[in-house]
């Protein structure tokens, strides 16, 4: 045993010496005979701490943010992450999720220059083939054939006591912010910024009014932030007179309780009284939207991420020249979608996955200096993390970001930064 090496297993919350890594660690983890509810899926185990090759960095994870992507992987559908892994040789049976978090470097591999162990630091959520052709010509990263979602079709996330990065993955942590806010704001809030300011020329411009849905989530709070930043007028679509209130409390131009319409999921056959009514709540809904903008407005850009039960609508009511961006799909992955709206009145709709370096570096510029809040809104425990979950798929959670305490799960020394 060498001398950065301990056999001796920590609780969560303790840590060896600074740079001494222990040969096991605790870790949420997910295995496939628990596939099904993630309050179930999740379940705490002794696991083996990954060994650090060239180019990556080992963090010890003082909080885990809290994302929709580990609702899927709880369930083994529409993706089973593990055989998917698996097929292309990987060999653990079994998922560490977490895609996003804040920690300390502990450990670092080969040729690893630009962090250091003890830097503090917060981790973005995707990973390439730095080698990548493409990416090496100057192709966008988040477009390459290479990219993956770490903490999701990459396994070692953050919801356990050390993670395995990239070191690209790395920025540096807000001192601002405490652990548990460091972990929560990036994955959504550059999620959001590049959907908002990264598809020209349909971004957000001073007086243009974005609708958001879900407002008083993690990425719709992110959104109403950053397209008041940008100038624009935020409307947050919500289900609850709560939801609203708590949105018009981060400055959003207006709200709708989409609860008081029907018009969602699938278009009715053309033709009968079902499409009938769906249409005419299709058009009170977007009347409201006018209400709100005044003089008959329509949005430019509509922020889009659950998917089925709402790109009809997002179609239908976004401006002529405008743009539906969507990064998820948490109702639904089939839509139905009158292409008349798209082309005759020239709309665009645009996928957008997570963010580029240059993107995650801007949005932690803007928490850094106080300009864009981290939104958090609950913290769990290291052993809610299914609990967690499950919230999200019942959607209960609590407005704002959430994350997980995981090295900061005890208070003393650095641990309560």
């Amino acid at each position: 045993m060498d001398s950065t090496t301990t056999s001796t297993l920590y609780d969560v919350g303790d840590f060896p010496p600074l740079g001494t890594v222990p040969r096991s660690m605790y870790a949420s983890v997910i295995r496939p005979e628990r596939y099904g509810k993630p309050a179930t899926a999740f379940r705490t185990e002794v696991i083996d701490t990954p060994e650090v090759p060239p180019g990556f960095v080992l963090v010890a994870v003082m909080a885990a943010g809290i994302n929709y992507n580990n609702v899927w992987a709880a369930k083994g559908k529409p993706v089973d992450v593990i055989s998917m892994r698996q097929r292309r040789g990987e060999n653990e049976p079994f998922h560490i999720g977490g895609s996003e978090g804040s920690g300390i470097v502990w450990k670092v591999g080969a040729g690893v220059r630009r962090v250091k162990v003890g830097d503090e630091v917060v981790l973005s959520g995707c990973r390439w083939d730095e080698d990548d052709p493409d990416v090496r010509l100057g192709l966008d990263p988040m477009l390459a054939a290479s990219q993956q979602v770490w903490g999701y079709e990459l396994n070692w996330g953050s919801f356990a006591q050390f993670t395995l990065v990239a070191e690209f993955q790395c920025h540096a942590k807000p001192a601002r912010l405490s652990w548990a806010e460091a972990a929560s704001y990036l994955l959504t809030g550059a999620t959001a910024y590049r959907q908002l300011a990264g598809w020209s020329p349909n971004t957000v411009q001073p007086g243009d009014g974005v609708l958001i849905w879900g407002g008083s989530g993690g990425l719709g709070s992110m959104a109403i932030s950053l397209t008041l930043q940008m100038g624009g007028k935020p409307i947050a679509v919500v289900s609850s007179p709560e939801k609203a209130k708590y949105c018009l409390g981060l400055g959003a131009t207006g709200v709708i309780d989409r609860t008081r319409y029907s018009h969602w999921g699938r278009v009715p056959p053309a033709g009968t009284e079902e499409h009938k009514r769906w249409m005419s709540d299709l058009r009170a809904f977007g009347r409201e939207i006018w209400e709100i903008l005044g003089e008959k407005t329509s949005p430019k850009i509509v922020f889009e991420h659950p998917g089925s039960d709402t790109i009809p609508t997002s179609v239908f009511v976004c401006a002529p020249g405008g743009m539906i961006v969507i990064c998820g799909a948490t109702s639904g992955f089939n839509v139905d979608v009158d292409l008349r709206y798209l082309w005759m009145r020239q709309k665009r709709l645009q996928g957008s996955h997570f963010a580029n370096p240059r993107e995650c570096h801007a949005v932690t510029r803007l928490v850094d200096t106080g300009l864009l809040d981290p939104h958090l809104g609950h913290t769990y425990t290291f052993d809610e993390i299914g609990q967690a979950h499950q919230d999200l798929l019942d959607g209960v959670q609590a407005p704002g970001n959430v994350a997980a305490l995981v090295g900061a799960s005890n208070s003393p020394g650095i641990r309560d930064r």
